[in-house]
């Protein structure tokens, strides 16, 4: 049989673990979080059913990698997240994006490409070299486009 222990007392800064234990290693590692938006839009020049107004439920998946800081934390998961609700989704949830977006044809192609450079752009202010290492933007949940890092810089 599996067990499990009552915790009597929270281990102690300084006490039970030292401050520089908090940092483990120095290596670049790399977090995701993930978000939706409802949003409505329509393709040009396309000979399909997504030539008309319809609607998608999308879901964004961010890789951002980074070098852990002295208490061992590469981003936190809210930054990310006031990052994503304050640029990003501003422009997306519930919005017509044919309107909200740069003129462009609103593929999952073109807005992954969008959505990458919009938080490549807000990471620049942030510490420990973060940067985005990928962006996936589900437009169903079996089809999706990516934009990875090498293919934004090397192109």
């Amino acid at each position: 049989m599996y067990g499990f222990t009552i915790v009597e007392s929270l281990q102690k800064l300084d006490k039970d673990i030292k401050r520089h234990e908090l940092q483990y290693h120095q290596k670049r590692v790399m977090i995701s979080k993930e978000f939706t938006f409802d949003a409505a839009h329509h393709l040009h020049c396309y000979e399909g059913k997504c030539k008309n107004l319809h609607g998608h439920t999308y879901k964004v998946i961010f890789g951002i990698s980074g070098y852990v800081d002295e208490i061992g934390i590469v981003m936190d998961f809210s930054d990310i997240k006031n990052i994503w609700k304050q640029q990003i989704e501003i422009h997306l949830d519930h919005r017509y994006l044919n309107e909200t977006l740069p003129q462009m044809n609103t593929t999952a192609e073109n807005m992954v490409v969008w959505i990458y450079e919009q938080m490549e752009q807000a990471l620049l202010n942030e510490p420990n070299e973060s940067q985005v290492e990928f962006v996936k933007l589900y437009e169903t949940p079996t089809s999706f486009a990516e934009a990875r890092r090498e293919w934004m810089i090397n192109e």
